[in-house]
């Protein structure tokens, strides 16, 4: 691996674990419990768009273990990867597909990191009518999934405008 790729990654991990560290500190008021704005998968979201698949699943998986063990426990850290697992698949499936653009691949995102998590808390706990709360998560996934796609959007856009500057010169 070239060393401006790992410095590349390096950086992607460390404000993915910046925005993590300023979710877990900031407490934003949601209507539900459990609900966060989920700003470190504004990360995952531009990743798709400018380092590829590969290297966004890597840096992802890397910050929510990093995060599990810094700011939770081994529980939260298995239902981060069960959500952050969902949302990268389905984001991935999503923006292959050309059907969607970054806001509704993140708006996937948002709602599949939710269903991840639900389905692994119903599958250990051995509840199914936890499913019942999924409802209330979509809405809240899609409301951040917007944000965070928007936000997407415009950071990508950047990127690759200062890329294309780079190559020019």
């Amino acid at each position: 691996m070239k060393t401006q790729n790992i410095a590349k990654y390096g950086m992607l991990i460390a404000l993915a674990f910046i925005f993590s560290y300023i979710e877990a500190m900031i407490p934003v008021p949601m209507p539900a419990p459990g609900m966060k704005l989920g700003l470190a998968n504004l990360v995952s979201v531009v990743g798709l768009y400018t380092v590829g698949v590969l290297g966004t699943m890597g840096v992802a998986l890397i910050r929510i273990v990093l995060v599990g063990f810094t700011f939770g426990n081994a529980f939260s850290m298995w239902y981060g990867l069960a959500g952050g697992i969902t949302s990268l698949v389905l984001m991935l499936l999503c923006k292959r597909t050309g059907w969607f653009s970054i806001l509704g691949v993140s708006v996937v995102g948002g709602i599949g990191h939710n269903l991840g998590q639900l389905l692994f808390a119903s599958w250990t706990l051995n509840q199914k009518d936890i499913m019942y709360y999924f409802p209330v998560l979509a809405i809240g996934g899609l409301a951040a999934g917007a944000v965070i796609g928007i936000l997407g959007g415009l950071v990508t856009e950047r990127i690759k405008k200062g890329i294309g500057r780079l190559k020019k010169s």
